[in-house]
């Protein structure tokens, strides 16, 4: 874009600027919402609330079911890296 563009542009900057960090927030919450590790950490966690009694077994179930999904979807589309790190 040229320089008039930019100039004419100038004023919607705070929005386009607003509206990238929008995006980069937005990556880094899927980014760890689909970590495997993460996913795994969470998945041991319920196994011990399970076993304290703090859940009961149908709880656990459907709450397992959801992390199972995730983690399914993660290693599908090669979302973060495992260790609690991106790539």
């Amino acid at each position: 874009m040229g320089l008039i563009g930019e100039v004419l542009l100038l004023p919607f900057a705070p929005a386009r600027g607003s509206i990238w960090v929008l995006g980069q927030v937005v990556a880094e919450a899927e980014r760890q919402y689909y970590d495997p590790a993460t996913i795994r950490a969470e998945l041991a966690r319920l196994e011990q609330q399970l076993e304290a009694g703090e859940i009961d077994e149908t709880e656990f179930d459907r709450r397992e079911d959801e992390l199972l999904d995730r983690l399914e979807t993660s290693s599908r589309s090669g979302a973060g890296t495992g260790n609690g790190t991106t790539g």
